[in-house]
């Protein structure tokens, strides 16, 4: 990571885009930053955490994104440039403060990174197109479609910011976050790492009639930055040959067109938009004038085809608009080359020198094993669902929710019956509850419920639920790549600060009930279920113990020997209750045999509490 600090401006390295992003910030003179981790996100903050001290600049895990938006928009206003990031529903959370902040404005430059992920790679819930967001809030959109574009555009990002007093979004997606490119550097700027929050009524007084005021003055504003695109030429056309059919593209889409333009031979002009709000209107109008027909490729939902469509009645009415709306690319999933040559193929009647059909067809012969994604080899996740489920039985709801946990809606398994939003399990179950006698249990993570399960459990105890709630800690953000939280006693920086206890929090809320156990303890955990769950009012459980994963790492580096398992095949009876319903995967089977691949064994011990034969034991050497 400390390549990120090399202050040699014109030399070229190769960064990730989510590193160049990070790089940009660096060079724009930055000097606070703040996230929640969330993939395609997450290493935009850690890298900042690595680098934070080095750099001389304020980084922070918030805990959640509506607070790392409030803490990056105080350091703006207070003429400190800053910076924050997250997953597109991470922008979700935060949306309640982006738009008074946009009303607002900032004084120093403040940028919004949000990373979407097309065809959900690490995004279990929902596909989502957040720029959409920035047409609701009235702030620009910047996407760069490479790592160098990353790093320049962020610092055109807070140029603009600076310069008109607003926030401005920089929008990837999952392939600009985490490809690799050759950046070029330039130089770093040490920025102001401390200010002074102004008082000014006539800045911050956002209520009405001074609403209606700022929404004017906004409005304006985003006529004048429109202009100002122009000169910074964000939108500009590539392949300027004489044509009858052209492309109109942005971010990632503008790198798939351009490889399957250069495979199949073909020289169509491109109209690639660098800020995607506000739309420069004049420079489409300019592009399509003369053309007949144009192809419209974009990630994920068809806006930039919707505005093309109302500019195409006034200035070429007959123009022929292929995209999403006549089936020519998808309304969902991320795109690929081949989509694109697919499309490319039906539009100018020129085939592709290989039959993209006719190889799809050959290549779905292969047989590939399907993978499912799996908790790791004695994930303590996978020990609390099995006493749980063992416990409370298959006619129980089980409220999910996110994190690495989420895997828990795999068979065997099978213990998320829902999955919505960070918090959500505490919410739905309360709400399930109320409604009905079934069984029910809410799953929630040590991460999320700092995030956001206080306040629905707080929701629980006041409404007099019924539910009862496991929070699952594993002493880490575990999902998103181990980054701390606040019950770990550390920053984001590396510093020692308070641990807050989840027990006490629990407590406070007015949860009389509450028990902490240890997951690989089955026999304490299954007694404490039995206990919990059918008490009068809100109960809670918390399963505690640091992230098998992260453990096992730390054992390993200090040389402290890890016991590892193997089964007695003289005791094994073939129940296979390791296997088909704990199943962890170090545990296989191999010519009618059980058998424990001491390579990925943990030593976590949950199999041998499982097993009826008592067939698992220590390795003998």
């Amino acid at each position: 990571m400390q390549k990120i600090l090399l202050d040699i401006p014109g030399q070229k390295i190769i960064l990730m885009g989510n590193e160049a992003i990070v790089r940009g910030a660096l060079e724009a003179g930055i000097g606070f930053s703040s996230t929640y981790p969330g993939t395609p996100a997450s290493e935009i903050g850690d890298t900042f955490a690595e680098i934070a001290k080095d750099a001389g600049i304020y980084f922070e895990y918030s805990t959640n994104e509506k607070v790392a938006l409030e803490a990056a928009a105080g350091a703006a206003l207070s003429g400190v440039r800053s910076l924050v990031s997250f997953k597109q529903f991470g922008l979700n959370v935060a949306s309640d403060s982006v738009m008074p902040l946009a009303y607002v404005g900032t004084r120093a430059g403040m940028v919004i990174v949000v990373a979407d992920d097309p065809s959900c790679w690490s995004s279990a819930q929902s596909e989502q197109d957040s720029r959409f967001y920035a047409r609701l809030a009235h702030l620009p959109m910047l996407e760069p479609c490479s790592a160098q574009e990353c790093k320049d555009f962020v610092k055109i990002a807070f140029e603009i910011s600076e310069k008109f007093e607003i926030p401005v979004f920089v929008r990837t997606t999952t392939r600009v976050s985490h490809a690799r490119g050759i950046v070029k550097l330039g130089k770093i700027v040490k920025g102001k790492t401390k200010g002074k929050f102004v008082k000014d009524l006539k800045k911050f007084n956002n209520l009405p009639p001074n609403t209606m005021r700022m929404h004017e003055e906004l409005l304006k504003k985003i006529d004048k930055i429109k202009d100002y695109s122009r000169k910074m030429k964000l939108n500009f056309v590539v392949n300027n040959v004489k044509s009858k059919f052209g492309i109109i593209t942005s971010g990632v889409s503008f790198d798939y067109v351009m490889d399957s333009l250069t495979d199949m031979k073909l020289k169509i002009p491109i109209l690639r938009l660098g800020m995607t709000y506000p739309l420069d209107n004049e420079i489409i109008k300019n592009f399509i004038r003369k053309l007949k027909s144009i192809l419209v490729v974009e990630e994920l939902e068809p806006i930039i085809e919707n505005e093309v469509n109302s500019i195409v009645k006034e200035v070429n009415p007959k123009l022929k608009i292929y995209g999403k709306q006549n089936g020519y690319v998808p309304k969902s999933g991320e795109y690929t080359e081949e989509i694109i040559i697919d499309a490319l193929e039906k539009i100018t009647k020129k085939k592709y020198n290989l039959n993209l059909k006719a190889h799809r067809k050959e290549y779905q012969k292969i047989k590939i094993a399907r993978r499912f994604p799996l908790m790791c080899p004695g994930c303590q996740h996978r020990a609390t669902f099995y006493a749980v489920k063992t416990v409370m039985g298959n006619d129980t709801v089980f409220g999910g929710d996110i994190g690495c946990y989420t895997l828990g809606i795999l068979l065997p398994l099978e213990t998320q019956d829902f999955i919505f939003s960070m918090g959500a399990s505490e919410g739905l179950i309360h709400g399930i509850k109320k409604m009905s006698n079934q069984k029910a249990v809410a799953f929630i993570g040590d991460s999320t419920f700092f995030h956001a399960g206080i306040p629905a459990l707080i929701n629980m105890v006041y409404n007099k639920s019924n539910s009862f709630v496991i929070i699952l800690d594993n002493r880490i953000t575990a999902m998103t790549g181990h980054q701390p939280n606040p019950g770990m006693g550390k920053t984001g920086m590396g510093e020692d600060t308070k641990a807050l206890s989840i027990e006490e929090i629990v407590k406070a809320c007015g949860v009389d009930d509450v028990k902490v156990v240890d997951p690989f303890n089955l026999k304490e955990i299954m007694d404490a279920v039995k206990e919990l769950m059918n008490k009068e009012g809100v109960s809670v459980l918390i399963s505690k113990r640091e992230c098998q994963l992260l453990a096992y790492r730390k054992k390993i580096k200090q040389g402290i020997k890890v016991v590892k398992f193997e089964i007695d095949q003289t005791k094994c009876k073939q129940a296979g209750v390791c296997l088909y319903k704990l199943a962890c995967p170090a545990l296989y089977k191999e010519n009618g045999r059980f058998y424990i691949n001491k390579n990925i064994c943990t030593g976590c011990g949950v199999c041998v509490q499982v097993c009826p034969n008592k067939a698992i034991r220590a390795m003998i050497k």
